[in-house]
């Protein structure tokens, strides 16, 4: 008994350890993941086959739209990726199998979903955004779709060509200068079994209708005199200051409203020119519109015809006007000032466009520049206007046109106006600047940390007692050379050059000797600076504002109508006949 349990012992463990060596002999087989899902659209998804056997392989059931990196392997760790390039319009399954020597198959399944379309289509961009002025954009447009198309709603747009086929096609996109308010488009990409593609292209147009709405031909009566040839036509031009341009009305800064006996005074005595500083910002009948009320075009056109009724020439521009344009030479209201200078021009213009020569147009008054930036925002305002204007026809398409300097300051303007605005018609542009040099003289009223008023002007007119109100800079050698700055960049190219303000204040709170100094050295300027002017081409215009006492440049009385300045009005005068 003892001896048959022995053996069933031994027995035992041989099985035990056969049992044992027979499951040694099986390899092992995992992967990362056994679900894997595909986007409808098509995509990738990777995990990782691990075994222990010599080799792994793998079966695929769908191979027509399923493709993986590697079908087999060897012993270790292996990464496959599974890849699916076509879409499917009802979900779709496979199962992958794996095997790997005696280890037991393991499978994936893998799902992909439903999509809408079979194919795709995409472009670059996605939109597209023109200038007012209109160009061309590249449109690239690829499909894995056999064939595609284009469509459009806009018949501003133009396309190189309006089909394709597979793959990627590159094609243009022209669009038409925008004469009125801004504009969009919709653009649609159209291929069989894929989703259409809408493109939004957008125009950027005038913020304000357009009011060139009667253009007619061009008419040449009247207007036989080029730049050049009218400027020598005008002698002497005296500014209607302060008043057409005040804020808040003609009469609002004290001055009378312009009659024609004043206008005849003037023309009286010795000037045949009259600039008419003008405001047009608080006279709009409508500010979202940049609607011009008719009565204020009326009066301006009242005021400019008692000049050409008396055979002078006129210079209207837009004036400071609340600074909306003078104030905002920068990029960032570039286009909405573009836009009101349009609708202002184009209502000037159409309202004023029968009177002959006598009548310029200017673009602004002082506009504030300091660097190329913002000269070439200035620059964008003058080309506007020049284009509005010439735009209305009839003798607007002949007349001449004033364009001002960055802030009508002489070495500005000799460093930073590099070119005038393009002209449909050659040879009729002028441009403006103004002095008040020096400045403490001309027109400082009260002493600043950064300098003292001058009383005295003039090499034989400094005082021998009131040493600390002499004029220390700015005097005859600096007329001279910037004088000589603007005969050089301009007249000497045939450019006429306005000067289009000048003049110094009289200070008559002085007394004595003081105030008789004074008043012969302000004399001596004007005079020197109005030949001077004269001598180097440029057309000297006196800045008149109006009123009566202290620290005023007043020549003529408006109230009576009388001259109140004869000493300064002589001096000017002499300026141009001595």
């Amino acid at each position: 008994m003892k001896k048959l349990n022995y053996i069933g012992y031994i027995l035992i463990i041989l099985s035990v350890a056969i049992a044992s060596c027979s499951k040694d002999e099986l390899n092992t087989l995992t992967l990362s993941q056994q679900k894997v899902n595909i986007a409808a659209n098509g995509g990738t998804a990777s995990f990782t086959v691990e075994t222990d056997a010599d080799a792994w392989s793998m079966s695929n059931s769908a191979s027509d739209w399923l493709s993986a990196s590697a079908t087999t392997g060897a012993s270790g760790k292996t990464t496959v990726t599974l890849t699916v390039n076509t879409r499917t319009l009802q979900t779709r399954t496979a199962t992958l199998v794996f095997t790997a020597g005696s280890a037991k198959s393991v499978e994936v399944l893998v799902t992909q979903g439903s999509s809408t379309y079979l194919y795709s289509t995409t472009t670059d961009p996605s939109t597209i955004t023109y200038s007012k002025a209109g160009g061309t954009m590249s449109l690239k447009v690829t499909t894995d779709a056999s064939q595609w198309s284009v469509s459009e709603n806009a018949d501003w747009l133009e396309f190189t060509q309006g089909t394709g086929n597979t793959g990627a096609t590159t094609i243009t996109v022209t669009a038409s200068a925008n004469t009125g308010a801004a504009r969009t488009a919709t653009v649609r990409i159209s291929a069989e079994g894929a989703a259409d593609v809408q493109i939004t292209v957008t125009q950027k147009g005038s913020l304000y209708p357009n009011y060139n709405t009667s253009p007619i031909a061009p008419d040449a009566t009247g207007m036989n005199s080029n730049a050049v040839t009218l400027a020598t036509k005008i002698k002497l031009g005296w500014n209607i200051g302060n008043t057409l341009e005040a804020i808040g009305g003609e009469t609002a800064w004290g001055n009378p409203k312009v009659t024609k006996a004043l206008i005849d005074l003037v023309k009286q005595n010795g000037f045949n020119a009259i600039r008419i500083p003008c405001s047009w910002d608080q006279y709009m009948s409508n500010s979202s519109t940049a609607q011009l009320k008719t009565d204020w075009l009326n009066r301006v056109k009242e005021v400019v015809q008692y000049c050409v009724d008396n055979d002078m020439y006129v210079l209207l521009n837009i004036h400071w006007d609340g600074g909306w344009l003078e104030n905002n030479c920068t990029t960032d209201k570039q286009d909405a000032n573009n836009a009101k200078q349009q609708a202002f021009w184009e209502q000037i213009a159409t309202h004023l466009r029968d009177f002959d020569e006598h009548l310029l147009f200017a673009s602004a008054n002082e506009p504030n520049v300091e660097n190329a930036t913002q000269m070439a925002v200035l620059s964008s305002y003058h080309q506007t206007f020049v284009d509005a204007v010439r735009s209305t026809g009839g003798k607007n398409s002949y007349r001449v046109l004033i364009v001002q300097g960055p802030s009508t300051d002489i070495e500005k303007t000799n460093n930073l106006m590099t070119s005038l605005p393009t002209d449909e018609i050659a040879d009729r542009l002028m441009a403006e600047v103004h002095f008040y040099t020096p400045f403490q003289f001309c027109l400082l009223t009260k002493d600043e940390s950064w300098g003292k008023m001058f009383y005295y002007w003039g090499s034989n007119y400094h005082s021998t007692t009131d040493l600390t109100r002499n004029a220390t800079w700015g005097e005859e050698s600096t007329v001279d050379s910037q004088f000589k700055m603007m005969k050089t960049k301009f007249v000497d190219k045939g450019i006429p050059v306005i000067m289009g303000e000048y003049g110094a204040i009289r200070r008559s709170t002085l007394t004595g000797d003081a105030l008789t100094l004074h008043l012969a050295s302000r004399a001596y300027f004007l005079k020197y600076v109005t030949k001077q002017a004269k001598a180097n081409g440029i057309i000297p215009f006196y800045w008149d504002a109006g009123a009566i006492g202290d620290n005023t440049t007043t020549l003529f009385n408006r109230s009576s109508n009388t001259v109140y300045d004869q000493e300064a009005l002589d001096a000017v005068i002499a300026g141009i006949t001595e």
